[in-house]
Formats: structure tokens, C-alpha cells, sequence
């Protein structure tokens, strides 16, 4: 199969056809229309991309029915493996498995490096910044980013106020997301500095796309990302590596009910360390010990993954149940490390994600290797103006929500939704933002037995504690209802391997 591969025919029957068992699936202008977006796979005049050929060739000789046989090993698979999450409210099974596409998207290595670059620039200045907030606060006297906006955030915790944190990395995990624009250029849409999940489904993906094609796995030159959980055990005991040899960790998870629980666990087993819930932990004279069928056994890092609020009630929430009485005191103290950082969470806010050039500017006195998404921030009056003017075009998201909800997405939404979502933005506008509708980018996924384009993002995993490692591979989120912008797992999304090519790789080094 050519570069331009498929049948010839019209519009109408590449939407309607299903290929034979037998024959090899269709995958080409013809069945395939990626439209406006940036296609990850196909140029806009149907060449296939230099760093996808290897994969073309192998998709070109398998069968429709042979792919599907591939689909059902691959869910099977998960489903052995427990491997599913949590939808709360949902009027079925609240336990899913994590739709999977068994296509992976590629990144050639000259991407990658621009991606690695800028993650690595963020967070050592949004590491920075939260360390000048909670310290000496010079951004907000200097007026670049409003002291208001940062001091009346929600995530915002006075208590952190003067707190000695090792290597002052706030953030020690974080899980950027991505877009890729029309134009085909990456840009950050989120930081999610405060607990990130789902680099449990990377590991699994990428487990499961070296089964699903092995011969064209070992030859692409793939850059491993099954030392993930390693490298987050050095950096979790590298935090508390100036008074214990050898740090014990620990994982910290809210319970079996909890959405990403499968991922507090797996982690857990992959690194060799207790899972624990808070009723497992207990503080005597500022010290952390959790129990054990031995006796207390004392704790030095945490990886937490409850939010702030449920920590300590004695802190935080009073009424929470999930954390640990006393907590924040050994935290103070000096005797435990909490990662990440109580207080995070004011730096991916989104009215304060709208000032991260000028937060990086100010610290490193470098522009932005990946931009933002052009923002519009509703407690300002003439941005409120624009906003409520121009909802048929664009995305309103909760400054503090997550997880696609709390957002509306303008172009998708009907007049009554649309007129609904501004008495709400009226109401509280500094509780919102506005971006433009972006065409994220489309790679082909296996949906009804037919090969389709499907929106997808990025999200890389960073690591920080005595030094920054940007994880060389990446969870890609997939939006697998036609048309839809949302990739959250929660929203109807799913997700795909993501290889990033070595230098060496057949057009590792060359941009698509």
C-alpha cells in the first residue's frame, strides 16, 4: 500500500463500509478523514508521516477480523489485570476497564526533545513560584502575577507559610497535558500539579502495544518507560535522604472507592512499598508510624494520593476520614516528608496557568518553550465581556475543577446549555476561565471494526526531587465518541500507547 492507500470511493460509503473479515482493513483518505485537525499519522495531502511507516506497513497486512481478535486480547487482558476505573454516579457497574486503543501514537525524537525542554523549564519555575508564595512572595509584590488571584485561591494554604521543603520541589510528581493545534505545533493546556494519575494505563499500554506488535516494537527503536516506577522511588527517598539512609515510603491511598486506586496499588507493588490508608498510620511526638502485623514501624515519605483537604483533620477537613490525625504537625516538624507538597495546587490553577510565561520569565528570564493556550480570565470585566459574547466558540472551564467536568464546550453545547453555563459565569466569574475551541490533533483508533480518526492529548510525567526526569513516553488520552474534544476517562475518553522514538530510530530526529 502506497502512501495515498485505500479504495476510491465516495464520502458517503467510506462512513457506511465495513470491511470483509478477510480482507486487510481500509486505512486512507478514502475511509480515512481526519478533517481540519492535524493528523499525527497522515499528512494533509495523505502521505503517510516518515516515523509512522513501520507501523502503516504492519496495520496494512492484518485483517479486520484479525485486528479485532487483537482488540478483545488486549480488554482481556486488562480485565485480568484489573486494570479499570471508577465512574461515580454512573447508573451501571461503577468499575470499568480503561478503553484502550491498540494503535500507538508516535513521537519522533526532535519532538520529544522540544517537549522534554519545556516540561523541565515549567516546573522548575512553577517550583520556584510556590516556593516565593509560600516565602518571601517577591512575584506578587513585584505585580506579575495579582496577589489576590494567588492569596484567595482555594488551593492556596496559609499553612505552608515559611515551611522548610527539601530541594524546594513542591512538586515531586506532576502530569502536564498536551495539545497539538492545527497548525501542529504542542502547546500546554494543563499543568495538574497536585495528585496527576494515569501513569499506571501508560506502564499498561505500553505492556500491552509490545504484545499487540512485537516485530514492529523491537525494530522502531521505542524509548523504554518500564523504569517509571523505579525512577519514582529514587525520587521520593531522595527527599528525605538527609536524615535516613534508607527512607521507608510509603503510598497513601483514599480506599478501594477511590477512581484511580487500581493506580495506588500497582505503584505500590511496582515500587516494593506499603499501601496504606490513613487508619494504617498514626503520629506519636511528631513522628509517622504505620502499623504492621510486627508493630509501628516509622514512616518517612509519603506519596500521597488524597487531596489537601483530607490530610489531617486537625489541619484541614474535620470531618474527613481518610488522612491522618496529626499529620501536618510531623510535616512541620521536619519529621516526614509529604510529596506532592501540601499547597500545590494554587500553581495549576487555571486563572493562575494564565500567567506561567510570565511566572517563567520572571524566575529563569527565558520565554516559554511550549506556550500556553490563549486564556481569558472572567473576573476580568472586559474578559467576562468577550467571554459571555463569544460562548458558542468557546471552552469554559471551573478554575478548580478537573476531570472534564464544571466545563462547557461552547461549539457542542445547545443554545439552552449555552444560556444555562452564563447565568453560572455571571454569577461567580472569578470561578472561571474561557480558552478558544482547539482542533486537538487525530490518530487513527480501531472503532466498530473501522479505522477512524479520534481527538486525542498527551499527558508526560515528571519527576522532581534532587534533580528533574521527564519520563520518555506519555499517556495518550483519546476522545472515542466521534467528533467530542473531551479525552477524560470519566467523560466517555480512552487511551493509547505513546512511543517516543530514539535518536537513532528511522526518522527519530526529523519533525513529521
Amino acid at each position: 500500500m502506497g502512501a495515498r492507500m485505500g479504495v476510491v470511493q465516495s464520502m458517503a460509503d467510506s462512513m457506511s463500509a465495513t470491511p470483509a473479515p478477510h480482507a486487510p482493513t481500509p486505512l486512507g483518505p478514502a475511509f480515512y478523514q481526519p478533517g481540519r485537525s492535524y493528523d499525527e499519522m497522515f499528512s494533509r495531502d495523505g502521505a503517510v508521516r516518515g516515523h509512522y511507516a513501520a507501523l502503516q506497513s504492519r496495520m496494512a497486512t492484518l485483517t479486520g477480523a484479525e485486528l479485532a481478535d487483537r482488540q478483545r486480547t488486549l480488554e482481556q487482558s486488562f480485565l485480568l489485570q484489573g486494570i479499570t476505573f471508577t465512574v461515580y454516579g454512573a447508573d451501571s457497574a461503577t468499575e470499568r476497564i480503561i478503553p484502550t486503543d491498540l494503535f500507538p501514537r508516535i513521537i519522533p525524537a526532535a519532538e520529544w526533545r522540544q517537549i522534554e525542554a519545556g516540561l523541565t523549564q515549567r516546573l522548575t519555575a512553577l517550583n520556584l513560584f510556590l516556593a516565593d508564595i509560600y516565602g518571601d512572595q517577591k512575584i506578587l509584590a513585584d505585580g506579575v502575577v495579582p496577589r489576590e488571584l494567588v492569596l484567595s485561591a482555594p488551593s492556596y494554604r496559609r499553612e505552608m507559610r515559611g515551611l522548610y521543603v527539601p530541594h524546594n520541589s513542591y512538586v515531586n510528581v506532576s502530569g502536564a497535558d498536551l495539545i497539538r493545534g492545527e497548525d501542529g505545533a504542542f502547546a500546554v493546556l494543563e499543568d495538574n500539579l497536585r495528585v496527576p494519575s494515569g501513569v499506571s494505563y501508560m506502564l499498561a499500554n505500553r505492556d500491552a502495544s509490545k504484545r499487540t506488535f512485537p516485530g514492529t516494537y523491537r525494530t522502531a527503536g521505542v524509548q523504554p518507560v518500564e523504569r517509571y516506577p523505579d525512577l519514582l522511588l529514587a525520587t521520593l527517598k531522595s527527599l528525605a535522604s538527609d536524615w535516613r539512609s534508607n527512607p521507608q515510603v510509603v503510598v497513601l491511598t483514599p480506599g478501594v472507592y477511590n477512581s484511580a486506586y487500581y493506580e495506588h496499588a500497582y505503584l505500590a507493588r511496582l515500587m516494593g512499598v506499603p499501601l496504606v490508608e490513613g487508619r494504617d498510620l498514626v503520629v506519636h511526638d511528631n513522628l509517622v508510624y504505620m502499623r504492621t502485623t510486627e508493630g509501628l514501624r516509622r514512616v518517612d515519605v509519603i506519596y500521597r494520593r488524597v487531596d489537601d483537604d483530607f490530610i489531617d483533620p486537625l489541619t484541614f477537613r474535620r470531618d474527613s476520614s481518610l488522612g491522618v490525625a496529626g499529620l501536618f504537625n510531623a510535616y512541620r516538624a521536619g519529621a516526614v516528608v509529604i510529596a506532592n507538597a501540601p499547597g500545590t495546587g494554587v500553581a495549576d490553577d487555571k486563572a493562575v496557568y494564565a500567567y506561567v510565561p510570565e511566572i517563567i520569565r520572571y524566575y529563569l528570564d527565558q520565554d516559554a518553550v511550549l506556550p500556553n493556550i490563549e486564556t481569558y480570565l472572567c473576573r476580568e470585566a472586559a474578559q467576562l465581556q468577550h467571554t459571555l459574547a463569544n460562548l458558542d466558540k468557546l471552552v469554559v472551564k471551573a478554575v478548580g475543577a478537573s476531570g472534564g467536568y464544571g466545563m462547557l464546550v461552547g461549539p457542542h453545547a445547545t443554545p439552552q446549555e449555552r444560556a444555562e453555563f452564563a447565568i453560572q459565569v455571571a454569577a461567580d466569574p472569578a470561578n472561571y476561565i474561557a480558552q478558544p475551541t482547539i482542533q486537538l490533533s487525530t490518530a487513527p483508533c480501531l472503532v466498530d471494526g473501522q479505522i477512524e480518526p479520534r481527538h486525542v492529548d498527551l499527558r508526560p510525567f515528571v519527576l522532581s526531587g534532587q534533580k528533574i526526569v521527564v519520563t520518555p513516553g506519555a499517556l495518550t488520552r483519546v476522545a472515542l465518541k466521534r467528533g467530542s474534544l473531551v479525552v477524560n476517562s470519566s467523560q466517555g475518553g480512552g487511551s493509547k500507547d505513546t512511543w517516543v522514538l530514539s535518536e537513532t530510530a528511522p526518522d527519530g530526529g526529523v519533525q513529521p
